[in-house]
């Protein structure tokens, strides 16, 4: 599943945003969604593989983002062109 996840990662296009539930979706479970989050904080290069692209449902972004935390994951949405206001994202907006 691990590469699937990775692999996924590279199918999401600048200026927009997955969550963890809707990467489970599209690789036919939904309810590893959580599963779908460890693999991503073990992810082996955020150059990559670009998992700061992954939110919550809410589209909130990681408190435990693997590298260089929450203020990074928001730097880096930020470069893509998403807002990013109190540390979400606008789903109806960013999300595929």
């Amino acid at each position: 599943m691990k590469e699937k996840v990775y692999s996924y990662l590279l199918t999401i296009p600048k200026g927009k945003v997955v969550t963890y539930g809707h990467i489970a979706k599209q690789l036919g479970n939904p309810k590893l969604a959580r599963a779908v989050g460890n693999i991503l904080h073990n992810n082996p290069s955020e150059d990559t593989y670009p998992c700061y692209k992954v939110v919550n449902a809410k589209g909130q972004l990681s408190a435990n983002f693997a590298f260089g935390g929450i203020e990074k994951q928001k730097e880096k949405l930020e470069r893509d062109g998403i807002t990013v206001v109190n540390y979400k994202v606008d789903l109806e907006k960013y999300g595929i």
